[in-house]
């Protein structure tokens, strides 16, 4: 059985790796890609957590594959939202660099 810190391990890694990109990227795309990252790695450490649960009746309870689920939902329609905006502003602006965007005002 795999010890619960390696899978902390590796859910820190995938974390500190999204926050990386969200940090460094410049095109609105890829930091969206590191935001997904950032929930994956979320979802590990819920998974991992729920598996070294210890439930007195014996029988495992799946919360965390439950929040897991949820947060799969929102990462799906953020994805699809985002994506929206990108392409709108692809078509306005003929560029999905960050740095472009902030430089839009009212």
């Amino acid at each position: 059985m795999i010890p619960l810190e390696h899978y902390l391990y590796l859910s820190g890694m995938l974390f500190t790796l999204g926050l990386c990109g969200v940090m460094m990227r410049r095109n609105v795309i890829l930091v969206l890609m590191s935001v997904e990252i950032m929930l994956n790695a979320a979802n590990v450490a819920l998974v991992a957590f729920n598996k070294h649960l210890v439930v007195a009746g014996g029988t495992p309870e799946p919360h965390g594959q439950v929040f897991v689920f949820f947060t799969i939902a929102v990462a799906a329609a953020e994805a699809a939202v985002a994506l929206v905006i990108a392409m709108a502003l692809f078509r306005r602006l003929d560029t999905v660099n960050v740095d472009d965007v902030a430089n839009l005002r009212w």
